[in-house]
């Protein structure tokens, strides 16, 4: 697995690179993880695998850099302390599995730069919604009935391990509810880890129907966010999104959408067409985008794509 836990010394700062120009993310760690056989069927989709083959995680993570990414986000989307225990692992356990998902995606990067890999690599810890814990697509629906102080003390304790694991960033992702982000704001207060905020939206709203302005206004002023956006929606959603998101914030933007499939539940299947394209990445740029990547059904190809308009446009870290 190897030691190492510090990023490369001599460059610039998540939240510096962004400032100076678009920055590449990865894709969908779920589909990369099956796509080289792994079952992520249970609760814990891919956090399982942090407890039973963690070097799938890290070549997960190589596959993206190896494609042109820039920042990896850890697969810790799904491992927060209820979700384990329901597994049987303690809470120091727990932390351990928290720790190792920055350490995996940290490793990940160490082999890209021993490899060649000249530009600057970050690597940003994922912290999914409380919806995910509880894996019944209720982290699509958002409103579960707790309110901001809990949902804050339950994040909190996540974060704190994730922080300790000295990543780059937050990923404060997939966040359905103005609710939920005003305690995940509320969450990383202190931490000294900068964050983004990413919302799963349906047109103008969020998941749980809030105006997009009203959600993407709660991170206007939180010093802790330097960048705010969507991921987890389809690129259409994107397209509407971010230009909201960079005139009601004036930070700049996190877009990461899904591949425009949806999934079938009766089914267990992914239908309609893939509208994710390269060529709509020129267009989230423009309209304020500086972290620009992938959701589900994303992979290293699309990562590749957009690494080539980013790097052939406007420059910026990669």
């Amino acid at each position: 697995m190897g030691t190492a836990t510090e990023p490369p010394r001599a460059r610039p700062s998540l939240p510096e690179a962004v400032a100076a120009g678009p920055v590449v993310l990865d894709g969908g760690m779920s589909n990369q993880l099956e796509s080289a056989g792994h079952d992520l069927s249970d609760a814990l989709w891919s956090a399982r695998l942090l407890a039973d083959l963690p070097e799938a995680v890290t070549e997960a993570h190589s596959a993206y850099f190896e494609a042109g990414a820039s920042v990896a986000i850890t697969a810790s989307y799904q491992a927060t302390y209820e979700g384990f225990a329901r597994y049987g692992f303690d809470s120091a356990r727990t932390s351990e599995l928290l720790h190792l998902s920055v350490q995996s995606a940290r490793e990940a990067a160490t082999r890209a730069l021993t490899a060649g890999v000249r530009r600057p690599l970050w690597v940003a810890a994922s912290a999914g919604p409380y919806g995910a814990m509880l894996a019944d697509g209720s982290e699509y629906r958002g409103r579960y009935g707790l309110g901001v102080d809990a949902l804050a003390h339950f994040h909190r304790p996540r974060l704190e391990a994730l922080a300790a694991a000295g990543p780059d960033a937050f990923a404060l992702e997939t966040v359905p509810d103005t609710d939920e982000a005003e305690a995940l704001l509320r969450a990383v207060r202190g931490l000294g880890v900068p964050a983004w905020l990413s919302y799963s939206t349906a047109g103008t709203r969020t998941r749980a129907g809030q105006p997009l302005e009203e959600a993407f206004a709660l991170a206007a002023e939180c010093d802790e966010v330097f960048a705010v956006g969507v991921n987890c929606c389809s690129p259409q959603d994107a397209d509407v999104a971010v230009p909201i998101a960079a005139r009601v914030t004036g930070k700049p933007v996190v877009v990461y959408p899904n591949s425009g499939e949806h999934w079938d539940a009766a089914a267990r299947d992914w239908r309609g067409p893939a509208t994710f394209s390269a060529e709509r990445v020129q267009g989230w740029v423009a309209a304020g985008a500086r972290l620009v990547g992938g959701c589900c059904r994303v992979g290293p190809g699309e990562i590749a794509a957009i690494g080539s308009v980013v790097r052939g446009g406007r420059g910026g870290s990669g």
